[in-house]
């Protein structure tokens, strides 16, 4: 073997006695991870003298469009009934979205993504299906996006030599798992393209660009090389295996999320605006429901929390990209973004966190507990979206769950490189978070308690999984390789159960009715309850409110006095005058027969009552008495 640049690619039949050695399901499990290793031994020391390694593959892989485009459906169809639910409620203080929400799925397929970004040594089978879900962490393949932030990078300080979309679109990687380099830098151990298990013979050599075909009927030299054979091969490890097997440079990938970012942004804003306009026109021909109005006169603070929003969603991989960013980086200007945008997203964060603390200290001077945050329709408004779904004795528990993204983000980023470190780390935080959970339980839904539960469950068994793949704990690449297909099987059933309880939740939005607004109606009907339990006898509504009332005892019947109760006595025996005279006026003694009055006439027109009341504060001091006695009376009892 010469000390050159070597490369050998073909096709051999395998013989049949050792065909049959081969088990069928080789042919048919899909990222075969088989390994072929060449070694030259001297006779005499047994000392290794050269190694050639080759991969084994049948053509078959996890990495098929469809899987990205199921994982996209479900995002979608999660984003999709979130946003219904979130109008059905209408601003409706306490509404709880029903699990899984869009950010429980999202949430979930970056943990699938960041279980393939770590320094170990991932089976072909599991490294191939976790790039389904690397569009979840900002990675999108887009070919313009790349050149231009190559051209970005190249004007900013940035090294494109073996950096750059083009370059990667050519070369072979070789993935490492980054605690023993020496497999790339020993000239005697060659990385060879992958050997198909067919049946058709001859090899093709290249050393410095000089190939030539052995075996078959070909046994002509040729100087012009093959396509395979000029590639060149790339030793990757951790995010940077990740993230250029989807033809993504390493010092592109925090650009990347940042261009997805504003494209996102971009998106809702104009979304926004637009559902403003709609809004404006339907409101010059007929009235509002409250719900639209109120979402009319407040798209800015709509606005503003959707956009944070999106930075909850996204500030874990935003705290590992940059990290990353900062340490493997090549440009000045994209360390500042970088820079510049976490400190303005952990602001942002830090600012809502803030507000709420402090509302919630009000609310529990004034009344004692933190209730406010969930009846107050203004603060509902403006601070729900960050503990929205929880119960109103935890509302905090979205503080951790920051931390823990944060956290979670600054292990996989700072021990980049170190798979134990990661691995370990990793375990520590999914492990405090699960214990978290199961201590709370803070969810307003016990569905999303157990949803929320089962899904934390198996990010600690992806964990305690990917701790298999350490190259410092020894394991069999056979281990590997089952642990990465029982690794797909949790994750993948996971995913389906999300899918399926999806499914469940738009069947039930449809045919049942709106909790919230059903809600609403109970509401009412209990202000109504309490305002009729609060009628006094004097209150005009105790008469207009209160619904007709019949006497149940009959038993007691009120005599009539006459049938005619208005007629005088001389018309009909037993009426009475509507007005009877005065027993002291003169129209008065006159009719019983007396000739004067025996007391002096008391004047009681308006003129008389007036000068009487100017009177009232004069009092004859020399006639007072202090015994008390009767008040004076008209008439004498009859």
């Amino acid at each position: 073997m010469p000390a050159a640049k070597f490369a050998s690619s073909g096709e051999q039949t395998v013989p049949e006695e050792y065909a049959k050695q081969i088990p069928a399901i080789a042919f048919n499990v899909p990222d075969l991870d088989g390994l072929v290793k060449m070694q030259l031994i001297r006779d005499g020391d047994k000392t290794e003298l050269a190694c050639i390694e080759s991969t084994v593959e049948n053509g078959k892989t996890m990495e098929v469009p469809a899987v990205k485009y199921a994982a996209a459906g479900i995002a979608a169809a999660s984003l999709a009934l979130t946003g219904l639910s979130a109008l059905s409620a209408a601003g409706t203080p306490g509404a709880a979205a029903p699990s899984p929400t869009f950010g429980e799925v999202f949430g979930w397929f970056q943990s699938m993504a960041l279980s393939g970004m770590m320094s170990v040594e991932y089976p072909k089978v599991y490294q191939s299906f976790s790039k389904n879900f690397g569009f979840s962490t900002g990675l999108v393949q887009w070919e313009s996006m790349q050149t231009a932030i190559d051209n970005f990078r190249g004007s900013t300080g940035g090294n494109l030599t073996n950096n750059n979309y083009g370059y990667l679109k050519n070369a072979t990687l070789v993935f490492t798992s980054g605690s023993d380099d020496s497999s790339a830098s020993n000239l005697t151990r060659r990385a060879i393209e992958a050997a198909f298990l067919y049946a058709r013979d001859g090899t093709t050599i290249n050393v410095d660009g000089q190939s030539a075909s052995v075996g078959g009927d070909q046994a002509s030299d040729s100087t012009e090389p093959t396509a395979d054979d000029s590639k060149e091969q790339k030793f990757v490890k951790g995010i940077e295996a990740y993230v250029e097997q989807l033809t993504i440079p390493s010092p592109n990938t925090f650009m990347t999320l940042l261009l997805c970012f504003a494209i996102v942004v971009a998106a809702i804003i104009v979304l926004i605006l637009l559902f403003k306009l709609i809004l404006e026109a339907w409101s010059l021909a007929r009235p509002l429901s409250p719900a639209m109005e109120s979402w009319r006169k407040r798209y800015w603070w709509r606005l503003a929390k959707a956009i944070t929003n999106l930075i909850l969603l996204l500030y874990g991989i935003w705290t590992l990209y940059c990290i990353y960013q900062f340490t493997t980086g090549d440009s000045w200007a994209a360390k500042v973004l970088a820079g510049v945008t976490f400190g303005l997203f952990t602001a942002v964060l830090g600012w809502f966190t803030f507000m709420i603390w402090s509302k919630a200290r009000e609310s529990k001077k004034k009344l004692g507990d933190s209730s406010a945050l969930y009846e107050d329709k203004e603060l509902w408004v403006r601070y729900s979206l960050l503990y929205d779904n929880y119960k109103k004795n935890y509302w905090w528990i979205f503080v951790p769950v920051i931390i823990y993204m944060f956290t979670r983000g600054c292990v996989i980023a700072g021990a980049n490189g170190h798979g134990l470190i990661q691995s370990a780390g990793q375990l520590i935080v999914e492990a405090l978070m699960l214990c978290l959970l199961l201590w709370s339980r803070p969810f307003s839904l016990k569905s999303s308690n157990w949803i929320n539960c089962v899904i934390q469950s198996v990010r600690v068994i992806s964990v305690i999984c990917v701790l298999v793949f350490v190259e410092e704990l020894g394991m069999s690449k056979t281990t590997k390789t089952v642990t990465g297909v029982v690794l797909i099987v949790v994750q993948g059933v996971l995913t389906g159960v999300l899918a399926i309880l999806i499914a469940v939740n738009a069947l039930i939005f449809c045919i049942k009715k709106n909790p919230h607004r059903e809600a609403r109606k109970d509401a009412e009907k209990a202000r109504l309850a309490r305002d009729l339990d609060n009628l006094t006898p004097l209150d005009a509504r105790n008469s207009m409110l209160m619904e007709p009332m019949s006497q149940k005892d009959t038993s007691y019947k009120a005599p009539i006095i006459s049938d005619s109760p208005f007629a005088t006595s001389r018309d009909h025996k037993g009426g009475y005058d509507a007005v009877p005279n005065r027993p002291d006026s003169p129209d008065s003694r006159i009719g019983r027969g007396l000739s004067r009055p025996s007391e002096p006439y008391r004047d009681h027109s308006v003129d008389g009552l007036v000068g009487g009341a100017a009177g009232m504060g004069y009092r004859d001091h020399s006639e007072a008495s202090r015994e008390p006695r009767l008040p004076d009376m008209y008439g004498q009892a009859r």
